[in-house]
């Protein structure tokens, strides 16, 4: 299951986002991430894999696209265990 929902947050990051070549690991500022980008991507996570994710915590957090995998998975594991 995780690594279905990190492909599927890939796609949702790389649709929200410009990932030029050689940037795979910049985070969500660096990208040019702003207000907008955030809520797409935010919607798009909880609309397709009913994960809820706070758009705030892309703003606190600046993440990478790894960091948010993580933190998507390990919200989805804590609403099954709950």
């Amino acid at each position: 299951m995780s690594s279905d929902i990190a492909r599927k947050v890939e796609e949702f990051w790389r649709a929200a986002l410009t990932v030029p070549d050689g940037q795979e690991d910049a985070t969500f500022f660096e990208l040019g991430g702003e207000s907008i980008s955030a809520v797409r991507l935010v919607s798009r996570i909880e609309e397709e894999l009913g994960i809820w994710i706070d758009v705030g915590d892309l703003f606190e957090d600046d993440p990478n696209l790894a960091a948010l995998i993580q933190s998507v998975i390990a919200k989805a594991e804590d609403a099954s265990a709950a």
